[in-house]
């Protein structure tokens, strides 16, 4: 195993991406600098109308954070008290938030373990009399499957409202991420596949008078200045500077998207043979639609080495991992009084005890690739090895 300089290998990295745009995105600041419209500017304007388009939608509304595009996006959608919403158990906190902020009652479901992705015939096992949204989370960058998410909601007249933080431009079955609902939430927090510089969000519609009641609820429930309809109004704006620094992001996406999914494939087929060991890659079923947000492994029971020690040996190799996510919502304690508890979802508890993120993002290069993985075989062949002379020995 050839040992890269330097010694680490970061779970992310965005000074590969800043570098080369470092002036153009200096250049966009100092407009924005010199015009003097740093709240709802025309930037902003501007990165609204763009990513919308790349969504495949009509409307952008740029909001403070990924949390913020939930609650105010489901709210506009008209999502209110007394109103049940369907999400998966395994997802980052957030989205049960901004559920429980839109003052609707978060249903949890469990998820298919291959895949991590919402298990729809679960989904529609909790429907009840009640349920007015069905919140699809495209974890890791996979797209849950919008075939089955209109033939669901479509039976049960469901609003589709999907949680896309981490699903850029993802697309699955000629669908992108954002265009399949009534409304869409994004997340620009720094290590995004489009990140900004600092938190922001975005929530995406068709429907126009969604958008406007998303506008006017990120700006203390105004439609004009000092007129203030919505009660449910905060103050949630996307800066301009961080508007115009997306922008020039923006049309880098789809070839740093193509670039995570040929490591993803590079990892993928080193990997192959650690399929002996229990040691499997969260199941693909989009293709080259999947973006790669996170690169993630399942170290099975079948594994001879524990998910916490093979992190240590990649740790200690040099090596950043992360887990996402460690703890399902449903076990959370400050949700507590939801009524989940342990064994509710079995397949999302399994999941949680199994994942393990390696690195991933599009400057890391195919040697990067296979240090991680010959660290990893190094780990579970020095396990083998240490039990085969213990046999020996006794």
């Amino acid at each position: 195993m050839t040992i890269p300089s330097p010694l680490t290998i970061p779970f992310v990295d965005l000074t590969w991406q800043h570098g080369p745009l470092q002036e153009a995105i200096q250049g966009v600041m100092n407009a924005v600098i010199t015009q003097g419209d740093f709240v709802l500017g025309q930037a902003l304007a501007n990165f609204e109308a763009s990513f919308a388009a790349a969504c495949g939608t009509r409307f952008g509304v740029g909001v403070g954070c990924g949390t913020d595009a939930i609650a105010l996006g489901l709210t506009a959608c008209g999502i209110t008290s007394g109103d049940e919403v369907i999400l998966p158990a395994n997802t980052f906190i957030a989205t049960l938030i901004g559920v429980l902020r839109a003052g609707a009652t978060p249903v949890l479901v469990d998820c298919d373990r291959a895949t991590a992705l919402m298990d729809l015939a679960a989904a529609e096992q909790a429907i009840t009399s009640r349920t007015r949204a069905i919140v699809p989370v495209h974890l890791y960058g996979q797209m849950v499957s919008p075939q089955g998410l209109l033939e669901l909601a479509d039976r049960h007249q469901l609003i589709i409202f999907e949680d896309a933080a981490q699903a850029h431009l993802a697309q699955r079955d000629g669908y992108t991420a954002g265009s399949l609902g009534l409304g869409a939430a994004f997340s620009f927090y720094p290590s995004k596949n489009l990140g900004a510089l600092g938190d922001g969000g975005m929530f995406v519609t068709p429907d126009e008078r969604v958008a406007q009641t998303a506008r006017s609820l990120r700006n203390y429930g105004a439609t004009s200045k000092y007129y203030h309809t919505e009660p449910q109004g905060t103050n949630s704006r996307l800066d301009t500077l961080q508007a115009a620094v997306l922008n020039v992001k923006l049309p880098y996406l789809n070839g740093w998207n193509q670039a995570r999914y040929t490591l993803a494939q590079h990892y993928d087929r080193r990997l192959a043979p650690l399929a002996d060991h229990g040691i499997f890659p969260v199941r693909n079923d989009a293709g080259p639609g999947h973006i790669y947000h996170l690169y993630v492994v399942r170290v099975t029971s079948t594994c001879p080495l524990g998910r916490t020690e093979l992190q240590a040996q990649l740790t200690a190799a040099g090596v950043q991992t992360g887990i996402h996510y460690p703890i399902p919502c449903h076990l959370q304690p400050a949700f507590r009084a939801l009524g989940y508890g342990p064994g509710h979802f079995p397949q999302a508890e399994a999941l949680s005890q199994e994942i393990l993120s390696l690195p991933m993002y599009p400057g890391m290069t195919p040697e990067q690739v296979d240090y991680v993985v010959d660290a990893m075989v190094e780990a579970v062949s020095a396990l083998r090895l240490s039990s085969l002379l213990q046999e020996m020995r006794g």
